[in-house]
């Protein structure tokens, strides 16, 4: 097994071991008050859920996988009460508590520590399902994530450290309504993405997490740098692996094409960095000219290592945390009271009845299928190279969400919503040029916006500031403070809203 990331990886001892070493380190401590009964219960449930793993572990060996799942899931439920009640409890460690947690978690995703553990559960499907398909169809819901990266299952490469568990909160906040959005747009690209990067035996979580980083899934998300894409290559690295000028059109816009560039990068990159997937997340962040000069002639170096860490840009510093903590959402939703929406993603296509352009198409879809914010970031992300407010003329094949196929034909062909749409655009907007615009529109002061000034501090990153301010999120801050790639430096004055 690679040692790239060994020094960030949980080599977990049995439970017992682990207790005993904590025990050991309370005992050279100064002395402390005893316990209160509501701890003790605590962790008395706490050591029940531990029993639980154990449980799990002896069935799976004995090859009784549901009974081990099902003791799994009960040790997992019992972990959600403890950690709802250990912050109201005096002296509860909430560490000590969530590697229990993390232990189970990984267990469910079936990565084990301990030699003949490995691939108890969880282990991979051969090509092609039960019922012939292959590919991605043929992966059942449940194991479609566990890919093993280089012969490492993904859970074992995510650390639970500081930085990862900051990310996972900011997804499960601030971040909360892209991630929703990504995961959306995913489902529906999936059947053109995934496949590339199942060819390279890529885990599809961590697909999933750059994607979510990067663009939210946006297919024409462009960066003020002029990355482009769904997985935002520069325009010179995309050149290099193979996405060009195609009659036109910019292939790193299409959706199948940047994922197999993506997973040959990622495949290139994790050959140069050891297998060292930090590494590797921060070579395409931040440059991998500039990573191998750091990393020098040690690849086994951790990203973490203070000669490294203290290096990065805070963009890359805090882009690799968030992709990890991404892709274990998508692994591990529920377990961080986290449901995605269900997504009917299965692919189809239309051949157009009457002359329309994505637009009209929009409007005339509506909701269909309960879409309530509409069609019109999926027709573009599955139809990359038409202009949106270009007619397509009748017998244009489009690709769409096999559920749209019946509604098209029910809304789109005849009756009101298509005269609706076309008349929506094709309605006259006056011209009015900028001169005409400025001589027509008086001066007016702007409206006062209440601020206070922060001086940075050692340590600070815009997610930590952001957090000491609800009224506002990271975009804003660095915004409005003209911070280019979140860089901050100590000392520096920066202007923060004052709530209201």
């Amino acid at each position: 097994m690679p040692v790239a990331v060994s020094s960030l990886l949980f080599r977990t001892l049995p439970l017992a071991v682990a207790v005993a070493a904590l025990t050991a380190c309370a005992g050279a401590a100064a002395p402390k008050p005893a316990p209160s009964p509501q701890l003790n219960t605590l962790y008395g449930q706490l050591d029940q859920a531990s029993k639980g793993y154990e449980t799990a572990l002896q069935q799976a060996r004995a090859g009784d996988a549901p009974a081990s799942e099902q003791s799994l899931n009960t040790a997992l439920d019992q972990m959600k009460d403890i950690s709802l009640h250990c912050g109201s409890t005096p002296g509860c460690d909430p560490q000590r508590v969530f590697s229990v947690y993390d232990r189970l978690l990984r267990l469910k995703d079936g990565s084990f520590f301990a030699g003949d553990d490995n691939d108890v559960l969880g282990e991979q499907q051969p090509e092609g399902g039960a019922d012939g398909k292959t590919g991605a169809a043929s992966l059942p819901e449940a194991q479609r994530s566990v890919t093993l990266l280089r012969g490492q299952k993904l859970s074992e490469l995510i650390a639970m450290n500081g930085p990862v568990k900051a990310a996972l909160e900011m997804w499960l906040t601030q971040w909360r309504p892209n991630l929703m959005d990504a995961y959306v747009n995913y489902q529906f690209m999936r059947y053109r993405m995934w496949p590339e990067y199942q060819k390279a035996d890529l885990p599809e979580a961590l697909l999933f997490g750059i994607m979510a980083k990067e663009s939210g899934g946006k297919v024409h998300a462009v960066s003020r740098s002029g990355a482009a894409g769904p997985l935002q290559f520069m325009y010179a690295t995309g050149m290099r692996f193979g996405l060009s000028n195609d009659d036109g059109f910019d292939t790193r816009f299409d959706p199948a094409a940047s994922a197999r560039a993506n997973a040959e990068y990622m495949d290139e990159q994790l050959k140069i960095f050891n297998n060292n997937l930090e590494m590797t997340l921060a070579a395409y962040n931040g440059g991998e000219g500039r990573m191998r000069r750091m990393v020098g002639d040690d690849p086994s170096v951790s990203f973490y290592d203070p000669k490294i860490y203290n290096q990065l840009s805070q963009e890359t510093r805090e882009y690799v945390p968030a992709v990890l903590a991404a892709a274990w959402l998508f692994l591990h939703p529920e377990s961080y009271n986290l449901r995605f929406p269900k997504v009917d993603g299965a692919p189809g296509n239309i051949v157009l009845k009457r002359s329309a352009s994505l637009t009209e198409l929009t409007v005339c879809l509506g909701s269909a299928g309960g879409m309530n914010d509409g069609w019109f970031r999926t027709l573009r992300n599955l139809n990359p190279r038409l202009d949106p407010q270009a007619a397509q003329p009748a017998g244009v094949r489009l690709e769409v969400p096999k559920p749209l196929e019946k509604a098209y034909a029910a809304r789109c062909v005849d009756g009101p919503w298509p005269i609706l749409a076309n008349d929506l655009h094709t309605a006259i907007v006056p011209v009015v040029t900028p001169s005409m615009a400025a001589a027509a529109t008086p001066r007016s002061a702007p409206s006062p916006t209440r601020t206070r000034s922060y001086t940075v501090r050692r340590g600070d990153t815009l997610v930590s500031i952001a957090r000491k301010v609800d009224c506002a999120d990271v975009e804003d801050i660095a915004r409005s403070n003209g911070l280019k790639h979140h860089h901050l430096k100590v000392g520096q004055t920066l202007k923060l809203p004052v709530c209201r």
